[in-house]
């Protein structure tokens, strides 16, 4: 829960329910100001920018890193992650030889622009060719956040549940890609492919479906592919 957007206000009092709704409106209509500033800034350093959506742990982290070593010496990729807490990701990040800048949020439960903001001016942007967000763990409130990004793509382990689309529509229908992740666990999870995709496809038909885990040489060079043609540079 957190005070920002406004999902840990529980009062029933109309006056305020009033009040919160009208600073809430103030507060998105500067957030996506802040977040066109953000594109265009990246836009003018011919930087494309991919923000990671997903719960904690359905592997964004492992991705960045496979994605880092796969295009290594191809293509210059800076991280700005987004934690409650600790540098951790970010240390992972900096050990496959790429800048990160760390965003702690203490409580709050999503990144918005104004973070994306100051974290863009902490990498060499003119030295880069892609930038990734890494959001906080969190299938609610980060898709409600313009953030400057080119493209949304949510993370779906096998380990989850098939049902995650349906329960969480918003940010599966904010993605332009959905990355069902961990699928060489299929065989200890009752998780259905099938299912999964087909709700994806009824929230979002334009959202591309991709499979990847440990070990998928043919899931990870298609994420490659995706990535680099992606590069405006």
């Amino acid at each position: 829960m957190c005070d920002t957007c406004g999902c840990a206000i529980t009062d029933d009092v109309l006056e305020e329910k009033i009040l919160t709704v009208e600073l809430l409106e103030d507060l998105m209509l500067e957030n996506n100001r802040q977040a066109e500033s953000n594109r265009q800034h990246l836009d003018k350093e011919g930087v494309f920018c991919i923000n990671l959506m997903s719960s904690p742990g359905s592997g964004k982290t492992t991705l960045l890193e496979r994605t880092i070593d796969a295009l290594s010496g191809k293509v210059k990729i800076g991280v700005i992650e987004g934690d409650l807490e600790t540098e951790n990701d970010a240390q992972r990040i900096r050990a496959k030889g790429a800048p990160a800048f760390q965003i702690t949020t203490g409580t709050a439960c999503h990144l918005d622009a104004k973070m994306v903001h100051r974290g863009l001016h902490h990498l060499p942007l003119n030295e880069l060719d892609l930038v990734f967000i890494e959001n906080i763990g969190n299938l609610v409130c980060p898709a409600a956040y313009a953030l400057g990004e080119h493209i949304n793509v949510t993370l779906l382990a096998v380990t989850e549940g098939d049902d995650k689309a349906m329960k969480y529509p918003v940010i599966f229908r904010a993605a332009d890609m959905v990355i069902i992740t961990k699928t060489d666990l299929l065989p200890y999870c009752d998780f259905d492919v099938q299912k999964a995709e087909k709700s994806i496809k009824l929230l979002n038909p334009k959202a591309q479906v991709l499979m990847l885990g440990k070990g998928d040489e043919k899931g990870l060079d298609e994420w490659i592919d995706f990535c680099a043609k992606k590069i405006v540079k």
